[in-house]
């Protein structure tokens, strides 16, 4: 089993009054979203409601509508402190498979040293890609490719981690082995998952929201007990799945 990542303090967010226009209809407005310290929060929503807008306005890729405000439990900004995983691989097709899930030290011109590499090869042979390394994007499938984009979003080591359907191209067996390396290494951390997998949600998440409604509302929390990552054939996990997929259809 591969190691959580290095303890660090706990951060909590919480990002109110959000407001969000697009193309003169208004998505959402005074949404409110906390996320508590150390511990992983789900949002599921049908297509086009504005959950990856709202994950985006987190991580800083897109300017928020005032009176929209985004605030830390310790006042410090969130730039530098967040881990983004898209919905896209984003891969640099010209690295190896080890330099792309390394990109983050050469962004920041640093030379990784040893004890970063084999960092970095755990976390490869974690995902199932051990002995690609020397691989480059091109040879890989879909799936491959997303696991190399999550082992990147790992090596990043961050207080927040935002990840927007970070397995939705995978199959289903795979999916459920790296929902299982997502809770083990990100323990600990603060992190926001959109999916719209509402067992997924189920297995790996402390707390799980629903967006509905035009303009959206936020749901009230659904926080399943237990461990994660929780069992997929867990009796208590199937009956919230049913109450997650009524809440989806309102």
């Amino acid at each position: 089993m591969l190691a959580p990542m290095l303890a660090m303090t706990p951060l909590s967010v919480t990002i109110s009054r959000a407001r969000l226009t697009y193309g003169g209809t208004r998505l959402f407005s005074d949404l409110t979203l906390e996320l508590p310290a150390g511990r992983t929060t789900c949002l599921l929503g049908p297509s086009g409601v504005g959950k990856t807008t709202l994950l985006r306005i987190l991580a800083g890729l897109a300017e928020p509508e005032p009176p929209t405000e985004v605030v830390t439990d310790d006042g410090r900004p969130l730039a530098g402190r967040i881990a983004y995983m898209a919905q896209q691989d984003l891969l640099l097709p010209w690295l190896t498979v080890l330099d792309n899930v390394l990109l983050g030290d050469r962004l920041r011109h640093r030379r990784p040293g040893p004890a970063r590499v084999e960092q970095a090869r755990a976390l490869l042979d974690r995902v199932g890609l051990a002995g690609r390394e020397r691989d480059h994007p091109a040879a890989l499938s879909g799936g491959q490719r997303q696991r190399v984009a999550l082992a990147r979003t790992l090596m990043e080591d961050k207080p927040l981690v935002l990840m927007d359907e970070p397995f939705s191209a995978l199959d289903a067996i795979t999916r459920l082995r790296l929902q299982e390396t997502a809770a083990e290494t990100l323990a600990g951390r603060t992190v926001l998952m959109v999916t719209h997998d509402p067992l997924e949600a189920l297995r790996i998440g402390d707390r799980l929201h629903v967006m509905t409604g035009r303009p959206a509302i936020m749901g009230p929390a659904l926080e399943p007990a237990g461990p994660v990552p929780r069992r997929v054939d867990d009796p208590d996990l199937l009956a919230h799945q049913a109450e997650l997929l009524r809440r989806l259809a309102e």
